[in-house]
């Protein structure tokens, strides 16, 4: 055990014009087909990583791939963040199955995801 607080980054998603076109790349670049395959987001699961790929940026308006850290306790998680500086940008909310996500922006500007499995 590390004493780390995270479980490391396990998600990142892509922000993209063209679903179909950038879901030929990922599935060539990663060797298997996606796991989730539909019109708002595509998903790929390839040695422990999940890589997601959002249309337009989906409704968090993403310019830029999000990494996701993943964390045991997301809401002591972000008070830790806000406190060493970080700005939430997209407050912990649930997006099915228990997962709960959210962002934050830190010093420089970096947005920073955060992901927990309840």
């Amino acid at each position: 055990m590390t004493g780390s607080t995270t479980l490391g980054i396990k998600t990142v998603l892509h922000p993209v014009s063209d679903l179909t076109k950038a879901k030929a790349v990922y599935a060539a670049l990663l060797g298997v087909q996606p796991q989730t395959d539909g019109p708002y987001y595509v998903g790929f699961e390839a040695e422990g990583q999940h890589i997601g790929l959002v249309p337009g940026g989906g409704p968090q308006g993403m310019s830029s791939p999000v990494a996701y850290w993943h964390v045991q306790d997301i809401e002591t998680t972000l008070a830790k963040l806000i406190t060493a500086g970080a700005v939430v940008k997209e407050a912990a909310h649930d997006v099915g199955a228990g997962r709960l996500v959210a962002t934050v922006v830190d010093t420089d500007g970096n947005v920073l995801g955060l992901m927990q499995d309840r």
